[in-house]
């Protein structure tokens, strides 16, 4: 059974990339000083008490053409946030959706987050605020990334 010390270990490991490997958990055993079993082991758990929710590929949205990011504050009344986040959030479209309190400017209570290629999304803000019962938004054009990094807990 793995340690303390080797979940620590392992959850700082794989908070970056995984090493480009044919057996990248080997990898991560090792500079964990544990075994590979263990590691896996360890992820297991960690999936199980819901702190490790997935494994997957970050996709450089720029770089595959994704050029139009932009957050969304909508207008929604209170007592329709959770359905119009629910609607919200199934679009692919959409890769966040968070309500917020207190009200940005007093009246736009959900935000999403955006990502277009160019010459794509016409319309679509228009017809997401329609089925979301959204009576406006505000939308915040992404001009310059200036930091962007992935929270580093361990």
């Amino acid at each position: 059974m793995p340690t303390d010390r080797v979940r620590a270990s392992v959850a700082a490991l794989l908070q970056g990339d995984l090493p480009l490997a044919e057996r990248p958990f080997a990898e991560v055993a090792k500079a964990a000083g544990t075994t590979e079993e263990a590691v896996l082991e360890e992820l297991r758990e960690m999936k199980a008490e819901g702190i490790v929710r997935k494994f997957g590929a970050v996709l450089r949205h720029q770089r595959a053409g994704y050029t139009r990011n932009s957050m969304v504050a909508w207008e929604v009344p209170e007592a329709r946030c959770d359905e119009a986040g629910r609607i919200f959030a199934s679009r692919r479209e959409v890769t966040h959706c968070y309500r917020r309190e207190p009200m940005f400017l007093g009246r736009y209570s959900v935000f999403t987050m955006v990502h277009f290629r160019e010459g794509e999304g016409a319309g679509f803000l228009e017809e997401l605020a329609d089925r979301a019962g959204a009576s406006g938004y505000l939308v915040l054009t992404s001009v310059e990334e200036l930091k962007k990094t992935s929270m580093e807990y361990f």
